[in-house]
């Protein structure tokens, strides 16, 4: 059995990466913390809540931190929905599974604390809980054993020029992670958006003829038009491209760098500086993903959709 903690701010993407571990045997969720990032932190509750009795998760779910380390939160309401679950129809049942704590930073430390091995932590929006745990119990960043990250980007931005979301929403809490040791891997933009998702890929998994293939048929329509208002476009995909590195790392190659988030820039706060010259420029402190095969991570994902569609 291998484990992992998943640390999310709760959109379809991140629904999609958590369903791409759950269905990929020999993985096993070990516990879930929530944090602001997609949506505001009541909505990103609702979302794990609902997609949690839907697909009847058994690990437990912690809600963290409502707002980043020293910045006002700012969302992807603006283009994800006000729910962050953008669907073509159907959207996830309105009945809750149970909260079992609104304190995810002691949670994840104290599950960090008692792994008898380092730990595998999965980060799907920005990286305030991880950071604060790191800032409270400094200690506990010997017991990351990696940290695989879908964030930041060795090239342009999507949320400004130079920024990607993720990183935007707390520069901070990068450098946190990063000056403390711990073994980021780093999935940043520009890695996944070499692996597309269609509207084709939608109906296949409507096939099924499940309600849930219906559901996650509809929520994954409604992410492709993200990209084109008809779905004529490919989307990337984000979050599951690096919930997809880790199950299948032949999948994503690597490379070591030294990076460092941009946190007082005009134009350019949130953007991830990578250095790729190590060690000559620099030490490296972290991998960042750089080639994906496309074909096989699509295939890691869909598939896992379809046995929790089945």
């Amino acid at each position: 059995m291998k484990h992992v903690w998943i640390d999310t701010d709760l959109g379809f993407d991140d629904l999609a990466a958590v369903l791409t571990i759950t269905e990929t045997p020999p993985w096993q969720v070990d516990g879930m913390s929530l944090v602001a990032g997609n949506a505001p932190l009541d909505v990103v509750i609702d979302n794990a809540l609902r997609a949690a009795a839907y697909f009847e998760w058994g690990f437990p779910i912690h809600a963290g931190s409502a707002k980043p380390i020293a910045s006002e939160l700012v969302t992807a309401q603006n283009i994800l929905g006000a729910d962050a679950m953008a669907s073509a129809g159907r959207s996830l049942p309105k009945v809750r599974a149970a909260l079992v704590s609104s304190d995810a930073v002691a949670a994840l430390g104290d599950y960090l604390a008692s792994q008898p091995e380092p730990s595998t932590l999965l980060a799907l929006g920005p990286l305030t809980n991880i950071a604060l745990v790191l800032q409270k119990r400094p200690e506990l960043a010997a017991r990351i054993g990696r940290l695989m990250w879908m964030g930041g980007s060795a090239g342009p931005g999507n949320h400004t020029a130079a920024a990607e979301f993720n990183a935007a929403v707390d520069p901070e809490a990068i450098n946190v992670v990063l000056d403390a040791g711990v073994a980021l891997h780093m999935v940043g933009l520009d890695a996944c958006r070499q692996v597309r998702v269609h509207a084709s890929d939608a109906e296949a998994l409507r096939a099924v003829g499940s309600d849930k293939a219906e559901v996650l048929a509809d929520l994954l329509l409604g992410y492709v038009r993200i990209a084109s208002p008809a779905g004529a476009l490919p989307m990337s995909l984000y979050d599951p491209t690096a919930a997809a590195a880790l199950v299948a790392p032949e999948g994503m190659n690597f490379r070591p760098a030294h990076v460092v988030a941009e946190c007082k820039g005009e134009h350019t706060r949130g953007m991830t500086v990578v250095e790729w010259r190590v060690p000559k420029r620099a030490q490296a402190n972290a991998q960042v993903a750089s080639v994906a095969d496309e074909p096989l991570l699509r295939r890691v994902v869909l598939d896992a959709l379809a046995r929790a569609a089945g």
